[in-house]
């Protein structure tokens, strides 16, 4: 390619000049302008302060349809449909109805509809504090307790760190030995404790210790 050659007609080189800066002010102003729409990738150090963007008045149609639509489906939710084996087993009590111990035992028997044996919740109002007493119920619940009497063979289960027992009654000639453990068996419930029956006489009580003995304390 040859050289080209710029020829200024009718002016001076400094006006020239001068029209040349403004030209390349505005140019300068107008990509800043257009900055704020297209941001480019950016390199090591930068930082993006102000990001702008101009919205249309069709895109805040389209926002405000899409928020109406979400707002209706929140409250167009159905509610939870039940069966018929729970609406006729509700059908059967009154809550405003206050039973008594044995109407309500019935009832739950009769409204029970599970393939399963349920558990009960029992909430009571005690008048004292500080009541610990032993209640021992009827019938086991859930899986079967292992109960074991404290020997030697367990003091060297419990050094090796095995628990395979749910319910440990002990001697007063075996307490000493069990103290060691006490932070181990304390915090599962499993010490020996004259309060909740498992510290015996003999190994002989044992067989009459029930399994489903519960401690109520108030």
């Amino acid at each position: 390619m040859g050289k080209t050659k710029t020829a200024f007609i009718g002016s001076s080189f400094a006006e020239a000049t001068e029209d040349k800066e403004t030209n390349k002010f505005k140019k300068h102003k107008a990509e800043k302008k257009s900055d704020k729409v297209h941001i480019a990738g950016l390199k090591g150090g930068q930082r993006i302060k102000i990001v702008g963007a101009e919205i249309s008045t069709e895109d805040t149609k389209i926002l405000s349809e899409e928020d109406t639509k979400s707002e209706t489906k929140k409250v167009e939710k159905t509610p939870k449909a039940r069966g018929k084996k729970y609406q006729e087993a509700k059908s059967k009590t009154d809550r405003n109805k206050l039973y008594s111990q044995k109407e309500a035992v019935k009832l739950v028997k009769q409204t029970s509809y599970s393939k399963f044996d349920g558990s009960i919740e029992l909430h009571m109002v005690v008048k004292k504090v500080g009541i610990s007493a032993n209640v021992t119920l009827p019938n086991s619940a859930g899986r079967v307790k292992k109960i074991e009497v404290a020997t030697d063979e367990t003091i060297k289960k419990l050094q090796a760190g095995k628990i395979d027992f749910d319910v440990l009654l002990a001697t007063a000639e075996m307490m000493p030995k069990l103290i060691p453990f006490a932070k181990v068996l304390g915090p599962k419930g499993l010490m020996p404790n004259p309060k909740n029956g498992t510290l015996i006489k003999s190994e002989k009580e044992a067989e009459k210790f029930s399994v489903n003995t519960l401690t109520l304390r108030t």
